[in-house]
């Protein structure tokens, strides 16, 4: 159960900022012979980047690392704001915020690494996930139940769209256009 101080803080997100390898995704790359990288990405994520999109949230990625796969998974996504090879995430981060127009304290970020506690620092919702590094988890003002890889962004959304009281309506207004 979700504690009602944990709802307040994201009741107020507008803007998500997702880490990507270990949060998107297991934090495995395979790499063949010939050079190619593979990650593996959740389908369910998809979802979640809809529903966020019905209920008016914005979403962008911030990976400290550049990879091909994660550019081509935001283009599927239609996530317009991916940053990759920032290792200073925390000024990365801020420039997002400016790009949204919206305040640090309204944004929810979700990370598993040392790289991400100075981004912990200032967004109003630092999220971790349960296989993330223990200094990021004791950071967080949330653990996913879900770990990297496994859907971590569909459940933040959920959670954010719950807190809101705008779930049902953001579920009844996606099932009248898809289907």
């Amino acid at each position: 159960m979700i504690k009602q101080k944990i709802y307040k803080k994201l009741n107020k997100v507008n803007l998500i900022v997702s880490d990507v390898d270990g949060v998107l995704t297991d934090g495995k790359i395979y790499i063949s012979s010939k050079g190619d990288e593979m990650k593996n990405f959740c389908i369910e994520d998809g979802t979640g980047v809809a529903l966020a999109k019905y209920g008016g949230i914005n979403i962008a990625f911030l990976s400290g690392r550049y990879s091909k796969a994660t550019e081509i998974r935001a283009e599927e996504l239609n996530i317009k704001q991916c940053f990759q090879g920032f290792l200073n995430k925390k000024d990365k981060f801020l420039e997002i915020c400016k790009i949204f127009n919206e305040d640090p304290k309204n944004v929810a970020y979700i990370g598993d690494g040392l790289v991400d506690l100075p981004v912990f620092e200032i967004a109003g919702c630092s999220i971790s996930v349960p296989n993330g590094h223990n200094s990021v988890k004791k950071k967080s003002v949330l653990v996913t139940e879900k770990c990297g890889g496994e859907g971590v962004l569909y459940e933040v959304v959920e959670l954010i769209l719950q807190a809101k009281n705008q779930y049902e309506e953001v579920i009844n207004n996606m099932k009248k256009s898809v289907f």
